[in-house]
């Protein structure tokens, strides 16, 4: 099946662990189980959706140090196509714990290395290079601590004919919204943060809908996502309001849930597929990734059984 090129940036990526306790209890030794290991960081775990779901990525990842070397090995040994950016200091590193007796998850995230204006260069070197004209560029996943506020929208510069497709929070969500990237291709957020950005609770479909579309008729974006968690997922364009409904599954852990979800999405758009569409495969690639453990992603079979119940409807 063609598609278009996709381009995946990650440049705070994490040497995700995940093991399980039976209790949390403080100022006690507690055993762990044997821990699994992932590669971790937004755009990477996009790039490794795609690849499990049938689809070609090219991942740009910042590595450095030991743990950086590590984190390599496991890209490899996932067949994922990447090029290493050399970053600063040491690769961070990230722990999901669950607990047996509640079946909580208890998730933490250490902040990763400070960049400075040499690293930055690099990665826009590296941009010029790799970004291909009418392709997909996927910009997901936390920012590295000292990168500017507009870093993102410097990215997004840096390759303007490519569809650029971002995911973030925080300051840089309110950042984007505040100063529009021009010719931004797609924005995703959580609906919280959409709630944020709002000011006010939204109550419905509707009114999340409207606050999408207001933000693409305001020149935000092309595509505006909000994501309503177990709900479902909105996505606004200039013309259009649609709803994607979640899969009802038996959530075992949400960490790649929304990269699963944006790996799906971006896929079916390289593949050609609607707008509609794409949102039924990313509400169904999110459904399938709460069903695996820890920080798996979804699996392919899982997609496709649960795509009939993710469907679409206008808003």
């Amino acid at each position: 099946m063609t598609q278009a090129p996709i381009l995946t940036l990650t440049l705070n990526p994490a040497l995700d662990m995940s093991t399980e306790v039976h209790e949390l209890v403080p100022n006690h030794k507690l055993r762990c189980t044997e821990p699994l290991l992932d590669p971790g960081g937004g755009g990477l775990n996009v790039s490794r959706a795609i690849k499990a779901l049938g689809g070609d990525s090219l991942a740009l990842v910042a590595l450095s140090g030991l743990t950086g070397d590590r984190l390599a090995g496991l890209i490899r040994a996932e067949g994922v196509t990447f090029l290493s950016i050399l970053g600063p200091g040491e690769t961070r590193q990230s722990l999901t714990v669950r607990e047996e007796t509640s079946g909580r998850q208890y998730r933490f995230m250490l902040p990763g290395p400070v960049w400075g204006e040499e690293e930055r260069a690099r990665v826009f070197i590296l941009l010029h290079a790799t970004a291909r004209p009418g392709g997909f560029s996927v910009i997901s996943g936390s920012q590295p601590p000292g990168v500017p506020l507009d870093f993102p929208a410097q990215l997004a510069a840096s390759m303007p004919e490519s569809r650029v497709v971002l995911d973030t929070s925080g300051t840089t969500l309110a950042e984007v919204v505040r100063n529009p990237i021009p010719g931004l291709e797609v924005l995703r957020m959580d609906g919280p943060e959409g709630e944020a950005l709002a000011g006010k609770p939204m109550t419905s479909r509707e009114e999340t809908a409207h606050f999408a579309q207001a933000l693409v008729w305001a020149g935000v974006a092309r595509m505006v996502i909000v994501a309503q968690g177990a709900e479902g997922n909105v996505l606004a364009d200039a013309e259009h309001r649609f709803f994607a409904r979640a899969a009802k599954v038996k959530v075992k852990s949400t960490v790649g849930a929304g990269d699963s979800f944006v790996a799906a999405f971006v896929l079916a758009l390289a593949r050609g597929q609607s707008h509609a569409d794409a949102l039924a495969m990313g509400s169904a690639a999110a459904s399938a990734a709460v069903m695996t453990d820890a920080t798996q992603l979804c699996r392919p079979e899982d997609v496709m059984r649960l795509l009939p119940e993710c469907g679409v409807v206008e808003l």
